[in-house]
């Protein structure tokens, strides 16, 4: 009965979004085009170079590299086991492909998400303005904007850089924000006080202070974008989301525990090296 004195507009909403995303399509298409090749370039260009060097040599980078951070053999140790069982499991070529695309999503979270958080922190209006969207982002499944996406920019990277991006820009943009706020006024007002500009201020104070904060937001922003691996393969993007999708496809449940395997090695390896970077200077006191 309730049903009855509630209008249907389910299918006239359907019908709206679809008119739109044939407009944007037929309208802008070679634009689209243009941009998506645009928006790939640093993917394919991390790839190429991170296709190019040995296993040898990525093994004892990323040993030196934790080492460095935390002056500890048995962690380097460790660390440099993980992308060796990679290259042992068979998968090195799609880890690598994985890595480009969360390496440069990460990048463009941090170069959007940094002056958002900013800026809601800069602007209480702005911040509560933004709230319900970062809720929104969160919240929607991602095959929910895949599909249009995937209509506008096409098969293959862009749509799935655009969808991790969508995925993993809220959390960081809103621990900066949430980290800015966080910084006691007085140290602000002493800043001011000693004769230190706005400006000279936020780079000398309030950032430094809030870098804990920020650089969580930054290893949660890491940990969501390869979330997005195997949800991104089924819009065309290469890497170890594509050997657990054949597993499914091909009901072969081995091929499929070899490709999560391999993102979970890789997902211990982004998250101890972060942590053990992000945690190697104490924030100033």
């Amino acid at each position: 009965m309730t049903a009855a004195f509630v209008p249907e507009f389910g299918k006239a909403l359907q019908g709206a979004v679809n008119r739109a995303v044939d407009a944007v399509v037929t309208g802008y298409g070679d634009r689209l085009d243009g941009f998506g090749v645009a928006l790939t370039a640093p993917v394919r260009l991390v790839e190429a170079a991170l296709q190019h060097v040995p296993v040898p040599a990525f093994v004892l980078a990323v040993a030196a590299g934790a080492w460095l951070a935390t002056r500890s053999i048995g962690f380097a140790l460790a660390m440099a086991a993980l992308p060796a069982a990679l290259a042992g499991l068979g998968v090195w070529g799609e880890a690598m492909q994985s890595l480009a695309l969360v390496a440069v999503a990460v990048l463009l979270v941090g170069v959007l998400g940094l002056p958002l958080g900013v800026a809601a922190a800069r602007l209480p209006r702005l911040g509560r303005a933004l709230a319900p969207l970062y809720d929104l982002m969160q919240t929607i499944p991602s095959f929910v904007y895949l599909i249009p996406v995937a209509m506008v920019l096409g098969l293959g990277r862009a749509p799935a850089l655009v969808a991790t991006l969508i995925y993993a820009l809220p959390p960081f943009a809103r621990l900066t924000e949430l980290g800015l706020r966080g910084v006691d006024p007085g140290f602000t007002e002493a800043a001011r006080a000693l004769g230190l500009r706005p400006r000279q201020s936020f780079w000398l104070i309030e950032l430094p202070l809030a870098r804990p904060t920020i650089l969580q937001g930054l290893n949660q922003a890491i940990m969501m974008a390869l979330a997005m691996v195997v949800v991104a393969s089924m819009i065309g993007a290469k890497g170890l989301g594509e050997i657990v999708l054949l597993g499914l496809q091909r009901a072969d449940p081995g091929l499929g525990f070899v490709g999560g395997l391999g993102i979970v090695l890789l997902a211990v390896l982004l998250d101890r090296m972060a942590q053990a970077t992000f945690g190697a200077r104490q924030p100033p006191r």
